[in-house]
């Protein structure tokens, strides 16, 4: 390997071994414990993205369809989700996000917002270094939505 290909493959590992301690840390902060993970995220990308049908939402969460009817039938089941019939095809059925679903993640976001403003606190990084996380952050976004 050449020596750009040696930067560019550990800061692969420094990075990916970063942020899977952070996302299980994060994880753990949750509104309620009776929502996994999978079925939070849905619950954000409905929040984010309004009614979906079960198949864009399997696509967006990179699931199979079945493995999302599933997810959607527990959702609805605890009553954060309601199937809603479409007005134009009454074959299609689109998931929307209830209020208490709602409730949900905005919580869950406060919680894991606060919690990771507190980790943060402890090391008092200076405003330059706080700068380079954010900007990391915006370069970590570009990756995670390829």
């Amino acid at each position: 390997m050449t020596e750009p290909d040696d930067l560019l493959h550990a800061t692969a590992t420094d990075l990916r071994l970063a942020t899977f301690r952070l996302a299980r840390r994060l994880r753990r902060e949750r509104a309620v414990d009776s929502i996994s993970d999978a079925q939070f995220a849905v619950l954000a990308c409905l929040r984010g993205n309004g009614r979906l049908p079960v198949g864009e939402l399997a696509q967006r969460e990179r699931v199979s369809a079945p493995t999302m009817s599933n997810i959607v039938d527990a959702l609805a089941e605890s009553g954060h989700v309601v199937r809603v019939p479409s007005d134009e095809d009454r074959r299609r059925v689109y998931i929307e996000i209830t209020g208490t679903g709602t409730e949900i993640v905005a919580a869950t976001v406060q919680k894991r917002d606060a919690a990771l403003a507190d980790a943060l606190a402890e090391f008092d990084f200076t405003d330059d270094e706080l700068r380079t996380l954010r900007e990391a952050a915006s370069l970590m976004r570009k990756v995670a939505e390829r």
